[in-house]
């Protein structure tokens, strides 16, 4: 294989290398800079497989599992229905135990449900619908006994600000839209401030218009905050544009059939010719019969 040289890297080529400086009778060679470590992930799935039993038989919903997720992903889980995915994250949350291999959180296994894994689902029934939005944010904070009543209302209500819903901080579940109650289910996770906020195709009952804001407002939360996100949608679309890593899971039982950078695009790149080229070559690799023939993840 050869390679194109430019006339930059000819430069870089033809530069006389360092040379020991004499020093005495001794060489003193110039001081190597230590690479940095690489770093750690946050989450770590690390040969995962998770089994649920019905009335007739066991059902593998996945079948060993390795994902690493970093500080500051937004790691989405993208598969079509049945593929496992969202027992995948409810294990990563903690509700689940894996039957095979293991689940760790900063190193620690992952053994229950915890403050530090918040999970946001799709249902709009998620709120009691007797305590107002600031009280529904509010809630799990005094429930954890992580803050003081007054440290908690003033939380929530930073939060409530953050996804637009100041107005209706004193308003009941049944007063707001589907959008609107996925706001406070959003604020409420944030307040949290857990280590991995996890998202069970949370706008997938929302309009279209609607889901595009949202999916906005998440975007514009992340370049605040920067937590680290944890997302399963089957929208290839949705994937690109909220994560900047996809994991690609086969049809069930799930297997990693692919991990694709996608952090190039935004809700601005769905027009562009790249962005429809990544969703075909996506939805291609999605529906293949042999995961053996596939081209390599980029």
């Amino acid at each position: 294989m050869t390679f194109a040289a430019t006339r930059s890297d000819l430069a870089l080529l033809e530069r006389e290398p360092a040379r020991p400086v004499a020093h005495g009778t001794r060489a003193i060679s110039p001081p190597q800079a230590r690479p940095e470590p690489a770093p750690s992930p946050l989450l770590r799935l690390a040969g995962v497989t998770l089994e649920y039993r019905t009335p007739e038989r066991v059902v593998r919903a996945t079948h060993r599992i390795d994902l690493d997720v970093y500080e500051a992903d937004r790691f989405v889980l993208l598969g079509p229905s049945g593929c496992g995915k969202s027992t995948l994250l409810k294990a990563a949350a903690g509700f689940i135990r894996p039957v095979e291999g293991e689940i760790a959180l900063d190193g620690v296994p992952v053994r229950e449900p915890g403050p530090d894994r918040i999970v946001v689902f799709q249902e709009f029934d998620q709120l009691p619908p007797w305590k107002t939005v600031a009280q529904n944010v509010a809630f799990p904070l005094r429930a954890t006994r992580l803050l003081s009543r007054r440290e908690a209302g003033e939380r929530a209500r930073h939060y409530i600000d953050k996804v637009g819903l100041s107005r209706f901080a004193d308003s009941y579940p049944h007063q707001l839209s589907g959008g609107m109650k996925q706001r406070v289910a959003i604020a409420r996770a944030l307040a949290m401030q857990p280590k991995v906020l996890m998202m069970d195709e949370p706008f997938a009952a929302l309009d279209a218009l609607t889901r595009r804001r949202m999916q906005e407002e998440l975007l514009n939360l992340w370049d605040e905050a920067r937590f680290t996100l944890l997302f399963v949608t089957h929208s290839i679309e949705e994937a690109l544009v909220v994560g900047n890593r996809v994991a690609l899971l086969s049809p069930h039982p799930g297997r990693v059939r692919g991990e694709f950078n996608s952090h190039a695009f935004d809700l601005g790149s769905l027009g562009s010719r790249e962005f429809q080229s990544a969703v075909q070559g996506l939805h291609a690799r999605l529906f293949e019969t042999d995961p053996a023939s596939a081209p390599a993840a980029a």
